[in-house]
């Protein structure tokens, strides 16, 4: 067990990401954007329901998700909830304006009393650069101008600020203000950038990292990074967290054969998008075994989540449990499975009991 996960297994968080995905009917046909969006909602009051500590959704602007309103899905699930926290998973900040999103989040904090956070990131979509008229030649600027305003909003206090990419502001304030002494709790999204593990250590904000492929101990360079460069930028400890795929069922085998094929299909769609060669069966046994895809069995599950944040010294475990078309009544098997055995498992697993 690694150093950091004996100082907080009693604080580890686990949670449920959704981007919407556009899932199929009973008869097959894709279900409708408002469908899934109703969706997404029962699956996200269920985790509340059966002791899951964060739901994240995801912004796309993309026809084969249906989500791009984070902050307005999570205030549904607000209403129906009274535990869980309400995270974006991710909002793609450089495509935003940072007063909006700062607004909006605090509005979802004013609601669910408290349980909102924001997680900031580039996305691994384009489509919202040119969507909101913004040039790919800005990618960069627009990211870290866009971060550093961010973050001095959440002083809820005058701010002045000017920069390129966006128009300036002078001893200016936002509402609502929250009840948070450094106002609503933010994340950093990284999927392997070293200049964004290092944007989250200098303005003291958490680290989520995103590992969507490959060994998760390959990113605990990164967590290490992130706890230097944070004692150098003179910032006391900050949290770790991990967004992966994962998909709980009640046997190994059966969690393979429901989720393989939407996952090929998903692969294959977004790799032909990307100039990916096709998926195979293959690689998706390779990433079950010791790749970033945590799915099986609760058993099988658990173990893995348990050696991912205790090679990361994470404290919160965000899983993407959809993925494709896979069906809701799938996806609510798997959040309950995951908060009623899976989370137990691990944090027994971590204390070493």
């Amino acid at each position: 067990m690694s150093r950091s996960t004996e100082r907080h297994t009693d604080v580890i968080e686990f949670g449920i990401h959704t981007f919407g995905d556009v899932t199929l009917d009973e008869h097959g046909r894709e279900k409708s954007h408002g469908q899934v969006l109703r969706d997404v909602v029962a699956e996200g009051v269920l985790a509340d329901d059966v002791g899951l500590d964060v739901v994240g959704i995801g912004e796309h602007h993309r026809p084969d998700y249906a989500v791009s309103a984070p902050d307005v899905v999570l205030s549904a699930i607000a209403a129906r909830t009274s535990h869980v926290k309400l995270i974006s998973a991710v909002t793609v900040l450089s495509s935003d304006d940072p007063v909006r999103v700062y607004e909006r989040f605090a509005t979802l904090d004013g609601i669910s009393e408290g349980r909102a956070e924001v997680s900031l990131g580039r996305g691994s979509f384009i489509e919202s650069f040119p969507l909101f008229g913004y040039d790919l030649a800005d990618y960069e600027d627009l990211f870290s101008e866009k971060l550093d305003l961010f973050a001095q909003l959440r002083s809820e206090g005058p701010v002045t600020w000017s920069g390129r990419t966006r128009a300036g502001l002078t001893d200016q304030r936002i509402f609502p203000t929250t009840g948070h002494e450094h106002g609503i709790p933010t994340w950093v999204a990284v999927g392997g950038t070293p200049a964004s593990v290092a944007r989250a250590a200098a303005y003291g904000f958490g680290l989520e990292l995103a590992i969507i492929g490959g060994q998760p101990e390959r990113f605990a360079p990164f967590a290490d990074y992130f706890r230097h460069a944070l004692a150098e930028a003179g910032h006391g400890e900050r949290r770790v967290a991990v967004h992966s795929h994962g998909f709980v069922a009640d046997t190994d085998e059966e969690a393979a054969e429901s989720y393989f094929p939407h996952w090929e299909a998903s692969m294959r769609r977004i790799g032909a998008e990307r100039g990916w060669p096709p998926p195979s069966r293959a690689q998706f046994q390779a990433e079950m075994r010791d790749g970033a895809l945590h799915l099986g069995s609760p058993e099988t599950v658990a173990t893995k989540i348990a050696r991912t944040i205790s090679s990361l010294g994470a404290t919160r475990f965000g899983m993407k449990y959809g993925n494709g078309t896979l069906p809701h009544d799938d996806m609510m098997r798997a959040v309950e499975l995951y908060g009623t055995r899976v989370k137990p498992m691990v944090l027994d697993l971590l204390s070493g009991s």
